[in-house]
Formats: C-alpha cells, sequence, structure tokens
C-alpha cells in the first residue's frame, strides 16, 4: 500500500522546499560523466512534483542551480542549461494539464540568454495554473538575495517611502524574491549531506528539515510521501510550549 494513503490531507505542509543533492555521485557510481545524473535527475523532479500534486501541496521549490555552480567546470554548465531549456519545453504540456504554475528566483540574468526566453515563455504560459506553483531557485544564492533586499529597502528608506520604523519581518519577507509565497513548512535535502548550503536562509526560519540518504535520481514519489509523514508527526512550537498549541 502506497504511504499516501496514510497522509492526513488536513495537515499538509503548504509549502516543501528541495535541494536536490547527488545527481553527480549517482553518476559516478554507475562509470558515467555527471551530466547523465543531472539528466536522470530530471525524472525525479516529475516524480516529486506529480507527487505533491496527487496529495495537494500547493507550493514546491526546487534549488536547480545555485549562484556557486557557476564555478563548476564549463561543460558540466553548458548542459545543465541545456538541459533547463529542454525539460521545460518537454514538460510543459504536463504543466498545463496538472495546473503547475512555473515561477523562478534567482539571478535570472545571468543564465543565457535562450535560457531567459525559454524561461520567461514557461512561466507566461502557465501563470493563470492555480493547482501547484513550481519555483525553480536558480543562478539562485540566499545570501546574494538577502543583501539585495536589504539594499531596495535601503533606497526606499533614503527616498522617503518608508521609515526605519517600518522594517520588520513583514516587510522584510515582502521584499524578497519570495514575496507572496508563504514558507516552507519542510525542506527536504537528498544525498545524506546535512546542510542548508545558502538556500533559503530567511524563509527556513521555522521550517522542519528532512535528510535522505538517497541520491536525487533515485528519490521517487513515495519518498516524498514518507517526508510528508514524518512531518506530519512532529509538533512544530514555533517558540511556544506543548501546552500553549
Amino acid at each position: 500500500m502506497s504511504l499516501k494513503n496514510k497522509i492526513d490531507r488536513s495537515k499538509l505542509p503548504q509549502h516543501i522546499a528541495i535541494i536536490m543533492d547527488g545527481n553527480g555521485r549517482w553518476a559516478k557510481g554507475l562509470g558515467k560523466l555527471r551530466v547523465f545524473g543531472h539528466k536522470n535527475g530530471v525524472t525525479a523532479v516529475r516524480e516529486v512534483l506529480e507527487g505533491a500534486i496527487e496529495v495537494g501541496v500547493k507550493h514546491l521549490t526546487l534549488y536547480a542551480f545555485s549562484s556557486e555552480n557557476w564555478s563548476r567546470p564549463k561543460m558540466e554548465v553548458q548542459a545543465l542549461m541545456e538541459l533547463l531549456i529542454n525539460s521545460l519545453n518537454k514538460e510543459l504540456p504536463t504543466f498545463q494539464e496538472n495546473g503547475v504554475r512555473v515561477k523562478a528566483i534567482g539571478s535570472i540574468t545571468n543564465l543565457p540568454s535562450n535560457c531567459q526566453k525559454t524561461l520567461a515563455d514557461t512561466i507566461e504560459l502557465t501563470k493563470n495554473n492555480t493547482t501547484c506553483v513550481l519555483t525553480l531557485a536558480l543562478s539562485y544564492g540566499s545570501r546574494d538575495e538577502i543583501i539585495e533586499t536589504t539594499k531596495n529597502i535601503a533606497q526606499k528608506v533614503a527616498q522617503g517611502e518608508i521609515k526605519v520604523e517600518d522594517i520588520n519581518d513583514n516587510l522584510f519577507s515582502e521584499n524578497l524574491q519570495t514575496a507572496g509565497t508563504p514558507d516552507p513548512d519542510l525542506m527536504i535535502r537528498t544525498s545524506g549531506e546535512q546542510r542548508i548550503s545558502n538556500f533559503l536562509l530567511w524563509q527556513l526560519a521555522y521550517t522542519e528539515l528532512w535528510f535522505s540518504p538517497k541520491l536525487w535520481p533515485d528519490f521517487t514519489r513515495e519518498d516524498l510521501f514518507g517526508a510528508i509523514l514524518d512531518f506530519q508527526n512532529r509538533e512544530r512550537r514555533f517558540g511556544k510550549t506543548s501546552e500553549q498549541l
């Protein structure tokens, strides 16, 4: 029996964020190039997205390419950019059929122009879909995001649009790239690594963390369901005592 049947639909995480780690090691274990792992990682993306839709998760954010990933070998980066274009084009009918709205965060202007165009086209074509929001973190680094947000707020203060006293948690969140999206309830990282790696540092303040030893290409919707079940068995206190909840 699928773990899906054990999930309490009334206690779903609204937003799941995932660090998709282990593509390179998966390929190396098979004696293949790292690019082979990235290509097979797309299957896991499809599995997890379909699983999220099946149970009713409204927001899914995937750490697809970090700002630090630009330092990887040029051939690998080029292959990743081509994979992004091909995957978006191939999956567009699936997005439309399943009501998936695609969004993106990160320094998108750093991507090659053909990637930017394909991404912009996909975002535009899916903007009215409402079943699930799929946010791709591309050329993304959370420290960069926080610094940029701080600069934007400082500029608004300098221009007299807001006062220093107006700055609080809500205002800061409203100026992040993720504005309008609820903070993640659950963050999953694969491959056994237990780090956040400059991913949604502000947004993950009260997120439940779940680490899987599986390499990303081996991660399935059943693994996603297992993570959700574990999440549902946790007590989220947000600084309060159990008795106050």
